[in-house]
């Protein structure tokens, strides 16, 4: 059990076990995306879920539109509904990605069995393995750093009225349908069990779901800073393909190593044409992987772009929400809010800034010492790696620093034309 257990840690950072992690998370939530797991989910699963989810829509949408569109107009608490409604928006984030990942969830399996079947093609003691793995162990930390906040953010908000002297909940001002008066037995007891089965739904399945994207984006990250490295050092490889394995007619009495182009051209032309042979094949492959890549991170940019753009979309009108109620009352919602948005941000970011390294690779791969037609190939390249792999909100904006800042910037714009009305 042991061993299990260390198969979510940092030792474990390739492909299969990662895709392994999430996918043990998310089949709690009855969804596989992993297509070698053929297992049925337990029937345990089904029941836990269903329990789960009926908590949730009966206290974070049923009551939640009661709260605010009837209570809340007979007690003229503003400020109370504009809290209640801001932990009704943000609790849909992970809600709607289940939902779209559910409709898709055939279209994912067949994307995670391409990402599977191309990780099967990586030589396990080559150069780009090696660096691949270190990439992909920044990603798992990302990705278990994420699950560790959002959880820990849920797992807090549970505990923190739990200790405090005196009957409390969640939120003190959140009275649910047809529990009233909510401090009173039962009332409080079935009203603090449905708020935490509520808020258990609302951070797992963003959560996991997100840690998903970051694994699958982040291993495109990985081979493209990966091959930006074989790029890079081709030309050496030739160089050292020839001296170790051509036996080389003008130097074959000598023990000096050719380590120009001029000395290379110079001691037999055909040493010069092995090395372009050599060359082209690691380019026919490079080509190969960079365009698997951009085919696999556009199916899963199609897939996941509707429910990031209605992601977006919640946490901005949540966010300001949550502003207009109030810093002292929602200062747990916020870094929940936040921190999702940033981690879609970063994951897009650190795609885009892999596609650029790789472009400037291309660029600095000592072409010029190519015959013709490795240059034609790496001309094509270049054209090709000059469309950068982006992910994007709805095909809206791009997922980036910049569309953070942007929202970051939306979000303060409509809070401060908002708040005086709130007076």
């Amino acid at each position: 059990m042991w061993k299990t257990i260390r198969k979510f840690g940092l030792e474990y950072c390739d492909l299969p076990t990662m895709i392994w992690n999430v996918s043990s998370m998310l089949r709690v939530l009855n969804l596989n995306i992993d297509p070698g797991n053929t297992k049925p989910i337990p029937t345990t699963y089904y029941i836990i879920t269903a329990i789960v989810t009926a908590s949730y829509f009966y206290v974070y949408l049923v009551s939640m539109v009661w709260f605010v569109f009837w209570r809340c107009r007979e007690t003229g608490d503003l400020t109370a509904g504009m809290i209640v409604l801001s932990l009704g928006i943000t609790s849909e984030i992970g809600t709607t990605k289940l939902m779209f990942m559910m409709i898709f969830r055939n279209k994912l399996r067949e994307i995670v069995e391409l990402y599977l079947e191309c990780d099967s093609h990586v030589n396990p003691d080559s150069r780009f393995l090696h660096n691949m793995m270190k990439t992909l162990r920044h990603v798992k930390k990302r990705a278990m750093i994420f699950w560790l906040v959002i959880i820990g953010n849920g797992v807090v908000y549970i505990v923190k009225p739990a200790i405090q002297p005196g009957k409390h909940l969640m939120e003190d001002v959140f009275t649910l349908y047809g529990l009233e008066p909510s401090t009173e037995w039962p009332n409080y007891e079935i009203t603090f069990v449905l708020m935490a089965l509520g808020v258990v739904q609302t951070v797992y399945l963003p959560a996991n779901i997100t840690a998903f994207i970051i694994i699958i984006i982040g291993y495109s990250e990985a081979q493209m800073l990966a091959l930006s490295e074989e790029v890079l050092n081709i030309w050496n490889d030739g160089l050292h393909h020839l001296n170790d394995h051509v036996i080389i007619d003008a130097c074959a009495d000598s023990n000096d190593q050719l380590t120009s182009l001029e000395e290379i051209i110079s001691a037999n032309r055909n040493n010069y044409d092995r090395i372009n042979e050599f060359i082209k094949i690691r380019l026919r492959e490079i080509i190969k992987v960079h365009m698997t890549n951009i085919n696999l991170v556009q199916q899963m940019e199609q897939v996941l772009r509707g429910a990031i753009a209605v992601e977006f979309g919640l946490l901005i009108i949540g966010l300001i929400v949550e502003l207009l109620g109030g810093l002292e009352n929602t200062y747990m919602e916020v870094p929940f809010a936040l921190m999702q948005v940033a981690m879609d941000c970063l994951t897009g970011q650190r795609l885009m800034d892999a596609s650029i390294i790789f472009e400037k690779s291309v660029f600095a791969c000592k072409w010029e010492n190519f015959n013709v037609e490795n240059m034609r190939t790496v001309l094509l390249m270049s054209l090709i790696s000059q469309k950068t792999m982006k992910l994007s909100a709805g095909g809206v904006t791009m997922l980036s620093f910049s569309s953070l800042m942007m929202v970051i910037r939306s979000i303060y714009s409509a809070y401060t034309a908002l708040r005086p009305t709130m007076s």
